[in-house]
């Protein structure tokens, strides 16, 4: 097992350095990238209508229905359902496939990328924080306790963005039946007017959720910098000190 110590060390020291790198580089980048996103399209839109997308499904021209054999509608289904016909119709989409919102998929290809990035700089962070962590002892554990808010509001950070993945899974998930519902009864006006209201309100949680986002990597480099001192030495060494 000795001969893994010194690759073992050697992790742990690269994960020291790209942790300070990232806190004290990477993250005031981050910030002022996000602040520039949020203030260009996809992510700003002056009118929410400029989100809404077109569904291509027309409303097709009312079917008039009129009964001039003299057979009741009972017979006549019965009769459909001897002829092999049984349930309800499918209506092609004369205009292909329903396209899914191309506003609202930019946003979504540029956040996702970032929400990954956020995650993975997270578990650097906590891994970097645990490795600083002294062994357990009795007393002088003021910074520890730094060390350890520290890592649960990295936590609590890491945990938040996971979370975001699934905000995203369920519009689109939404949406299709939605969608699916506009296809189906494409003369009731509610459902597309759903669709436009679901779209513009993916497009504010998604803004929100980039806010959030930019301020998780400002909250952490804030918290940090401001304790790097009690994070990287969270105990002091001077024993005269100690007994005053």
């Amino acid at each position: 097992m000795a001969e893994y110590l010194p690759q073992v060390e050697s992790y742990k020291g690269s994960v020291k350095e790209k942790a300070e790198e990232l806190v004290k580089k990477k993250f005031p980048e981050r910030i002022i990238h996000f602040n520039k996103l949020l203030e260009e399209s996809p992510f700003l839109c002056e009118n929410l209508e400029d989100v809404h997308s077109d569904l291509k499904i027309p409303v097709p021209e009312p079917i008039i229905l009129n009964n001039h054999d003299g057979d009741p509608p009972g017979k006549k289904r019965k009769m459909c359902e001897e002829d092999g016909v049984t349930g309800a119709r499918v209506f092609v989409l004369p205009n292909g496939s329903v396209p899914i919102n191309r506003h609202i998929t930019n946003m979504v290809d540029t956040i996702k990328p970032l929400i990954c990035q956020l995650v993975e700089e997270a578990n650097l962070l906590k891994m970097w924080i645990s490795f600083l962590i002294p062994k357990i002892e009795d007393g002088n554990n003021f910074g520890v306790s730094i060390q350890e808010e520290t890592l649960g509001e990295i936590r609590t950070v890491e945990s938040e963005a996971a979370s975001f993945f699934d905000q995203i899974s369920r519009y689109y998930m939404t949406r299709a039946k939605l969608v699916s519902k506009v296809a189906k009864y494409p003369h009731i006006d509610d459902y597309r007017r759903t669709v436009e209201e679901l779209d513009e309100k993916e497009y504010l949680s998604l803004r929100i959720t980039l806010s959030e986002i930019r301020n998780h990597y400002a909250t952490l480099h804030d918290m940090i910098t401001k304790n790097m001192e009690k994070i990287k030495k969270p105990r002091s060494t001077n024993s005269i000190e100690a007994m005053y």
